[in-house]
């Protein structure tokens, strides 16, 4: 038998993958090429005792399988086995919209004790150790809220929104004759972002001792029951894409004394509608007026960002901060010399409790190439008075929401100008703050805070900390 491929070779070589076209620069906007194998799963999220599917496609008729788990890697889960008669399959013409509907190739049983995670199938040829993900899954809890206080919703939409395989993504940059889709389906190849943004602050939040149950994005929209079996939820890195049930469900949570904290940025940005019972996602962006929901003058559901006039529900009001207040650093062309750190303004918050921050400090920017304030931030309409910042609350923001460090962050002309309520050239925050209405609310406003965990950092270390054991 061969020797499985090692943890941590898995997810480094899922991060490989991860990174490719995930971003908006110029070097990534080409279609990806077809992988040796490549695959997808039946669903986005499993419960243990559950099958899984596994369609694939492969020019290596046969392969062995490993399945590995992500964050601290425990507990290992033990499987692994081989995959005969696989074949390449075609792509059909509408696959990045409407699904691939290749056969399933393999299927297996989650044991009944499969911990709660993030899944990749790695397969390598049967003489080769080296292997990479073919596709990703996601195992709920067994008994929710039995073994973990803290709830981790993984940002599945924004992975598949960026997956441009078959031709389109949700963007222009890498879509096919730089073409945006419109809709796009998880039933092909999918993108990961794990490695990228999640992995690093769930390694580090499962070796502090911190027990994680794991979800997917849509499971806040299909059993948004999930929810009430834990004091905290958790939003990391990149979740940039929610369905009007996914933030309803959140908001009554909150509402009813559940406590979020958002360790993320770009946070709701969009509206998304999810078609297909779950396996596709609708979205018309800055091209609102073709949506169909458009011309039914309802737009309670209109697949435009959150923030839009039209459907007048800026993420401000769940997260405390918002995208059009925000924008980048460190990133499209904006501060691009910034230094990626928070300027401290009010250290005598809990959420600073033990660390050594003064009113200005400075935070999050200790290593190089590790940056907090980093790739796509969210802010508020500040003011300020005697050297301190307040949110105007002009802008959707909670009236008790307390600012406590910024960052400068801008959006780029080509994201900003197509919304006609724009106020050209402005120039926003990353916005680190926190608010209660019922339980409470903790954003960063930034998607690289997991990089100051990566890096050690004490300060972001310690603010997480501070967080999850006050709100846990």
């Amino acid at each position: 038998m061969n020797e499985p491929v090692s943890r941590r070779a898995a997810i480094q070589a899922g991060t490989v993958i991860a990174l490719a076209g995930t971003l908006p620069f110029e070097a990534a906007a080409q279609e990806p090429k077809r992988q040796v194998w490549e695959g997808y799963t039946d669903q986005l999220s499993y419960a243990p005792g559950d099958e899984v599917k596994l369609h694939l496609s492969s020019s290596v008729p046969k392969l062995r399988f490993s399945v590995v788990r992500g964050g601290s890697g425990f507990p290992p889960y033990p499987a692994e086995g081989e995959i005969a008669g696989a074949a390449v399959q075609p792509i059909p013409k509408d696959a990045s919209s409407h699904g691939c509907g290749w056969p399933v190739a393999h299927k297996f049983k989650l044991p009944a004790d499969t911990a709660s995670g993030y899944y990749a199938v790695i397969c390598h040829e049967p003489d080769k150790n080296a292997g990479l993900a073919a596709a990703f899954f996601i195992v709920r809890p067994k008994e929710p809220g039995k073994n973990a206080k803290i709830l981790i919703q993984l940002a599945t939409n924004t992975y598949n929104a960026y997956t441009n395989w078959g031709g389109y993504s949700l963007y222009a940059y890498h879509g096919r004759h730089k073409v945006q889709g419109r809709r796009v389906s998880f039933d092909r190849p999918i993108t990961s972002q794990f490695g990228r943004w999640e992995d690093p602050f769930t390694k580090w939040a499962e070796k502090a001792g911190y027990a994680l149950d794991y979800c997917a994005n849509s499971d806040l929209e299909f059993r948004p029951e999930l929810l009430k079996k834990y004091k905290l939820v958790l939003s990391v890195g990149h979740d940039e894409y929610w369905s009007a049930p996914m933030r309803d469900a959140l908001e009554t949570y909150i509402t009813n004394g559940g406590n979020v904290a958002f360790f993320s940025g770009n946070t709701c940005c969009w509206q998304v509608r999810t078609e297909s019972e779950g396996r596709a996602l609708a979205c018309w962006k800055q091209n609102f007026g073709d949506d169909p929901v458009y011309k039914t003058g309802d737009h309670k559901t209109l697949s435009s960002a959150w923030s839009h006039y039209l459907l007048n529900r800026p993420e401000n009001t769940l997260t405390g901060v918002g995208f059009l207040w925000g924008g980048y650093h460190r990133s499209h062309g904006q501060f691009m010399d910034g230094s990626g750190a928070f300027t401290t303004h009010r250290p005598d918050h809990w959420l600073f409790a033990g660390t050594d921050l003064k009113r200005g400090s400075t935070f999050g920017a200790n290593l190089p190439g590790y940056k907090v304030v980093g790739y796509e931030c969210d802010g508020c309409e500040l003011t300020w008075k005697d050297g301190l910042p307040f949110p105007t609350c002009g802008d959707g923001t909670p009236k008790n929401f307390e600012v406590l460090a910024t960052a400068p962050a801008r959006w780029h002309p080509d994201d900003a100008e197509w919304y006609e309520k724009w106020q050209k050239g402005r120039t926003g925050n990353a916005v680190v703050g926190t608010y209660t209405r019922g339980g409470t609310v903790v954003t960063v406003g930034t998607t690289d805070w997991s990089f100051g965990l990566r890096a050690n950092d004490a300060n972001v270390a310690r603010i997480t900390k501070n967080v999850l054991d006050r709100l846990s």
